[in-house]
């Protein structure tokens, strides 16, 4: 009975993990909106305190965002990431320029220019 009972509070554990793991994928719209609530908050603000905040706040989007716009919204975490740091590497900040610069030209079409529509 005991061993009945373990196997099935185990099983119970790994359905209800498996269910929790996953993120339903949103779609552009519900993307855009997303990051555009992030963008226009207070804490968004081009020094690397707000730089930073506003990396760590795209993450979780990222990671359920429209296949449109995840690897953009990946670009531009890294290029934040890069330049939030105390010294940063201007050098790679070059050379991922460009990347970061498509990706929100890239945003800037899905979304309609950052309106979220």
């Amino acid at each position: 009975m005991k061993k009945t009972l373990t196997v099935l509070i185990a099983a119970g554990a790994l359905l209800g993990a498996a269910g929790c793991a996953a993120t339903p994928q949103l779609t552009n719209e519900e993307t855009c909106a997303r990051v555009k609530t992030v963008v226009s908050a207070a804490s968004a603000t081009s020094d690397k305190t707000g730089m930073n905040r506003v990396a760590n706040q795209l993450r979780p989007i990222k990671e359920a965002a429209s296949d449109d716009l995840r690897d953009s919204l990946q670009t531009i975490i890294e290029y934040f990431d890069e330049s939030a740091k105390p010294h940063p590497d201007t050098a790679k900040l070059n050379t991922m320029k460009a990347d970061y610069t498509a990706a929100g030209q890239k945003y800037g079409q899905v979304c309609g220019g950052g309106a979220g529509q």
